[in-house]
């Protein structure tokens, strides 16, 4: 099965821009196996968050998204929700929840109604994504009183407690020191060994798209500039004409500086 089927895509922030012809991303097409780890990568204003927001119908858009076969135009928010968790970078904290209390809300698509019950299978998701992303000890503590890599770590646990089996990230890792960025990664890495869990991530970080991706797409100026394997992206000078410079001259000057 497809995890995520696109063709024709454009999308913008106001529908009325949108209807104009005026587009932020124009005439993206793609598909997502189920089971694979992608990165999308460009320079900044790009559309990559665009393009992950589009792609769980978060704004406005046109063309055809498929959700695991699926019409996103045709479903709820609950029913995306049930199949893609979406993860952006550090969230403003409005209430003090505990980490428990924030982590057991990723359940809620589940829950029947909009005030359902909790039950013995949310609370055992819960502490088991509590322990996955190492935060069982935090699981009291008041958010206000957390690191911006606990937070991260805690947002991670609510995401993977939520249980779907499409995960998309923006940026995770922005603002974070590298010890907690190799965290992350990690988890997500053993996250993406289970069974038909797709990852589809928006990276800065190159170096981390390499480490978690087998598939790659590049976006430049609101298009999609190419889309392919790892071999196909890195020998094809397409991070080159994506990015404007010698991005893997440049890697290569960092891991020379780290020997």
């Amino acid at each position: 099965m497809k995890a995520i089927e696109c063709r024709g895509l454009c999308a913008a922030y106001d529908k009325k821009l949108l209807e104009k012809g005026i587009a932020v991303i124009r005439d993206i097409s793609f598909d997502i196996e189920e089971g694979s780890s992608v990165a999308i990568l460009g320079p900044n204003g790009s559309g990559k968050s665009t393009l992950l927001k589009a792609l769980c119908a978060m704004i406005p858009g046109k063309g055809t998204v498929l959700i695991r076969e699926k019409d996103a135009a045709e479903m709820s928010r609950r029913d995306i929700a049930r199949n893609i968790a979406y993860m952006t970078q550090l969230s403003e904290i409005f209430f003090s929840y505990t980490v428990y209390e924030t982590v057991l809300m990723g359940r809620y698509v589940h829950s029947k109604g909009l005030f359902g019950s909790t039950t013995d299978k949310d609370r055992s998701v819960t502490e088991e994504a509590l322990r996955s992303t190492g935060v069982e000890k935090l699981k009291d503590r008041q958010l206000s009183s957390l690191s911006g890599g606990e937070l991260q770590r805690v947002f991670l646990a609510r995401t993977f407690a939520q249980g779907s089996p499409i995960l998309m990230l923006d940026e995770p890792n922005n603002h974070l020191d590298l010890k907690v960025q190799a965290e992350l990664a990690g988890y997500l890495k053993q996250w993406c060994t289970q069974e038909q869990h797709t990852l589809i991530g928006v990276y800065h970080d190159i170096p981390l798209a390499l480490e978690l991706a087998d598939r790659f797409i590049l976006m430049k100026d609101g298009s999609m500039k190419a889309t392919g394997s790892r071999e196909e992206i890195l020998n094809g000078g397409l991070l080159e004409e994506t990015y404007g410079f010698e991005v893997r001259s440049y890697l290569g000057r960092i891991e020379k500086l780290l020997k």
